[in-house]
């Protein structure tokens, strides 16, 4: 399905190599696109195979999984500049015409 792939991806940018922590990022993953919806990402733009939506979730995610201070909150910077970015653009904000 396509949340285990997804899951995969982020397991191997947070460079975890085992599996136990998959429903922990499972969840850090839903919570990411919430954000992003409440931030104004309109809900069918967030596909998990979209390169900038995978950026995101994988770099909120690292951010949350980080251990040195400094580079977690220099992930949070880069998460949150991305997730503005999506935001202001119409490809990810505006609904699709059939």
């Amino acid at each position: 399905d396509n949340m285990s792939v997804l899951v995969g991806k982020v397991r191997q940018r947070v460079r975890f190599k085992t599996t136990v922590l998959d429903i922990e990022i499972a969840d850090l993953i839903d919570e990411c696109k919430a954000d992003l919806r409440l931030s104004g990402v309109l809900a069918e733009k967030i596909i998990d195979d979209d390169p900038l939506i995978l950026r995101a979730v994988s770099t909120y995610c690292r951010a949350y999984y980080e251990t040195d201070t400094d580079n977690a909150k220099r992930l949070q910077l880069s998460y949150d500049l991305l997730k503005q970015h999506l935001t202001l653009s119409t490809d990810y904000t505006v609904v699709s015409s059939p």
